[in-house]
């Protein structure tokens, strides 16, 4: 546990990718061969279950230090991480705790069935013999809220410079539904050939977004089609078996039964990409999936009134065969002889390609987006091999502009990590008469400087306080930005919103200059018209 703690401190200390990956380097070149299939699942950000609630932690940690709970609280909200206030608050312990990470995982299964003066009793333990530090990633396994500043791709990178395989590779490996007690690190490094679990999905091909197309040359290299808000996703048929997997390596076979019926008609050996949309008759909004999102049995209702489609982007796998190297014409093409043929344009359907000869051309068609229920357009390089993750170079994506108001902020809350000492995640709320009215919350958008500006203005304009939140005067105003909005009876506004951002802060404008509700409901019916056409 030493050594995965200074890796977890280590890696918090700095923002430099180099650094972060010669860490990880000479983390797996000398960690114990027991401690490495662990470690890797937790910085590729899987984790487990909490094991116990976070008032129990609470409770327990405010007795054994011997604090008010309201103390307690106070310090919670200062630091803004549960895990931390605890380390911090416990006695620190000159460790001579030797045992390694894989014998604390273990420790964690204790919790699993014990009644909670158990859990009591091993927390306690665990407590006393680690130090800060260890008790700090300790305190996130138990709560299941383990999170580390290092992306997919920098731990692939470190262990491709540690076994000598290629990152394309290592990622490919590490992908699918393994754990660290079926994980082989040796095969994993192994620099000859491996063995495919037959469910394994492959790194997904991302797309960074792009300003001015005309940069990208000359549009006779490319291919355009429509960019659609879904879940992005595989379907594999391999070996008589189907799976289907999300973008963020979640198995969903069992939550679109709909697509149980390909094992009867893809051939052996086919791995399709494309986006998971409700489609009747056409693609519907994003929070008709999320009817379906969570729950836990399909019912016949819910499979009538939501069905699915494979909006097919890409073929990556053909009888067996990886084709992902293969130029994006080829695999297109072959991908829609392929759906042609199987004929089952109810489950399988080609994203149509958007004809265009010109970048104003292009320009002109985006501008329909919302018509055809898309969030604008992709741009790929005819030429392109399907590669691992985010690139620069061949795969675009062209959105049409968000939605967006302009709000004041009424409530603030201290953020998290880094920034648990600022004012970093916001409420805003618009005019309905003379009465302010909360319709989003939104954590990103500024600048590190104007961070601390609105910190300081938070601090220094506090109305009220309501544990970590603080009614601040109404008088900052904020362009806020968003993908969608639906009608809610959960909020008070009456609306919500997808994925709220601060797309500037309007210094040029007074509270009283700020949206109404009636404007926000105003684009709630313009997100409704295309999907009634």
């Amino acid at each position: 546990m030493k050594e995965f703690a200074a890796l977890f401190t280590a890696l918090d200390a700095t923002n430099k990718t180099n650094a972060k990956v010669d860490i990880l380097v000479e983390f797996f070149k000398n960690c114990l061969e027991e401690d490495k299939p662990w470690a890797l699942y937790l910085l590729l950000g899987r984790t487990f279950k909490r094991q116990v609630s976070s008032t129990q932690v609470r409770l327990w940690a405010a007795e054994i230090t011997d604090i008010p709970l309201w103390l307690f609280e106070e310090s919670y909200h200062a630091v803004g991480d549960l895990s931390e206030t605890i380390a911090l608050l416990l006695p620190d312990v000159d460790s001579q705790n030797d045992k390694p990470l894989a014998w604390w995982i273990s420790y964690l299964a204790n919790f699993k069935k014990a009644d909670e003066a158990t859990k009591k009793e091993l927390l306690l333990k665990a407590w006393s013999e680690l130090n800060q530090s260890e008790k700090l990633v300790f305190n996130k396994l138990i709560l299941g809220s383990f999170r580390i500043g290092v992306s997919h791709s920098l731990v692939t990178r470190a262990i491709s410079i540690v076994s000598g395989v290629e990152a394309s590779v290592i990622a490919h490996r590490l992908m699918g539904d393994w754990t660290p007690e079926n994980l082989d690190f040796t095969e994993l490094l192994n620099t000859e050939t491996h063995s495919i679990q037959i469910s394994q999905p492959y790194p997904f091909f991302l797309a960074y977004a792009v300003e001015n197309p005309e940069d990208l040359g000359n549009p006779d290299e490319w291919q355009a089609e429509w960019k659609w808000d879904g879940i992005r996703a595989q379907v594999i048929f391999r070996e008589g078996e189907l799976f289907v997997w999300s973008r963020g390596e979640d198995l969903l076979t069992e939550k679109f039964p709909e697509f149980h019926i390909l094992k009867e008609i893809l051939p052996p050996g086919t791995v399709l990409d494309g986006e998971i949309l409700p489609y009747i008759n056409r693609p519907l909004t994003f929070n008709v999936l999320q009817t379906r999102i969570g729950r836990k049995n399909v019912t016949a209702k819910v499979l009538k009134e939501s069905p699915v489609v494979l909006m097919c982007y890409d073929l990556l796998e053909l009888n067996g065969e990886d084709v992902r190297s293969k130029p994006l014409e080829w695999r297109r093409t072959t991908l829609e002889n392929l759906l042609k043929e199987l004929n089952h344009p109810e489950l399988l359907i080609p994203s149509p390609k958007v004809d265009f000869k010109t970048w104003d051309e292009l320009a002109a068609v985006r501008t329909t987006s919302a018509q055809n229920f898309a969030e604008g357009v992709m741009i790929k390089r005819l030429n392109s091999t399907y590669q691992v993750g985010r690139k620069r170079g061949d795969w675009w994506k062209w959105k049409i502009d968000p939605y967006s108001v302009d709000a004041v902020l009424v409530y603030a809350q201290k953020g998290h990590g880094r920034r648990a000492d600022l004012f970093t995640d916001y409420t805003f709320a618009v005019w309905k008469d003379d009465a302010l009215v909360p319709f989003a919350k939104a954590y990103s958008g500024l600048t590190d400087k104007e961070i601390r500006q609105v910190d300081n203005f938070v601090k220094t304009n506090t109305l009220e306080k309501f544990g970590p939140v603080r009614t601040v005067k109404p008088e900052l105003v904020f362009e806020i930005g968003f993908e969608g909005i639906q009608e809610s009876s959960r909020h008070k506004s009456g609306v919500a919103v997808r994925f709220p951002r601060i797309l500037r802060w309007r210094q040029d404008k007074t509270a009283e200059d700020a949206d109404t509700l009636e404007i926000v409901k105003g684009l709630l019916q313009q997100h409704i018209a295309p999907q009634n056409s």
